[in-house]
């Protein structure tokens, strides 16, 4: 996992910022072009938990396997907004569940895709919508299980996504926890 990066990297890798906004961010403004930067100097840096997610898993080298754990992890994390909803719809942790068995190798294909699609199903029916954008990372866990049909960028972009809805409920603290979680996998991903 790469975790060093130029200041030169960042300009070239800044994502959906302009070159303006990204030299507002104090990350950029210590150091000059000789010094690197760290993944913690941005991962602590106030630049939003949606980016610093798509900053990770687009920039840092990770394996298509890290996508799917991280997919995963992350719409265990938001799957309360959902089943606060919706406590007696199982669909979405069970297309989670059915990721990790898919990555396991104790169920094939066709299973994954049929929870998943129950999944997908119990997003058209959610009619709160961060219990629908719950659900919908929970069918992405599955999604981002099956690499076949799924590249690894979209995992990324769920798990993103997911940061998303979580700084959109402060009230539940799914930014620290979501934080937090990203820190640890940079922590335990040397």
């Amino acid at each position: 996992m790469k975790k060093i990066f130029t200041k030169q990297e960042m300009i070239d890798n800044k994502g959906c910022y302009s070159l303006e906004e990204l030299n507002f961010c104090s990350f950029m403004k210590r150091y000059d072009e000789e010094l690197l930067l760290t993944l913690e100097d941005i991962v602590d840096s106030e630049i939003p938990l949606k980016d610093k997610y798509w900053f990770v898993i687009n920039k840092c080298d990770l394996t298509i396997r890290q996508k799917q754990d991280i997919a995963i992890s992350v719409a265990e994390i938001v799957l309360v907004i959902y089943e606060e909803k919706y406590p007696d719809n199982k669909a979405p942790r069970e297309a989670i569940q059915a990721a990790k068995d898919y990555l396991a190798g104790t169920i094939d294909i066709k299973t994954l895709r049929i929870k998943r699609n129950a999944a997908d199903a119990a997003v058209v029916a959610a009619a709160y919508a961060a219990a629908a954008y719950a659900a919908a990372y929970a069918a992405a866990a599955a999604y981002a299980a099956d690499a076949a049909v799924v590249a690894a960028a979209y995992a990324a972009a769920y798990a993103a996504d997911a940061a998303v809805v979580a700084d959109k409920n402060p009230d539940k603290a799914f930014s620290e926890i979501l934080l937090q979680y990203l820190k640890d996998f940079i922590n335990s991903n040397q």
